[in-house]
């Protein structure tokens, strides 16, 4: 499992909690908890760019090699 804490997360311009959930956690179910961990952002569907949010401690299960591998190679290299 990995887990996540005490890490801050800079926010781009035109990224939500849903991408952002993806990217860090790689489940967009996860922003619910981005959102909980983050209440002044709540209104927020887009981000402008330069927001700063908190990330909360999560246990994320780990992804088998096979899709964790499928994840990282291009496309046309496998």
């Amino acid at each position: 499992m990995i887990v996540y804490s005490g890490f801050e997360y800079h926010c781009s311009a035109n990224e939500s909690f849903d991408s952002i959930a993806l990217n860090v956690y790689g489940d967009e179910k996860y922003a619910a908890d981005l959102m909980n961990a983050n209440p002044d952002y709540c209104g927020q569907t887009v981000f402008d760019g330069g927001e700063i949010l908190q990330l909360p401690s999560l246990d994320v299960p780990q992804k088998n090699n096979e899709t964790a591998l499928a994840n990282t190679i291009a496309p046309w290299k496998t």
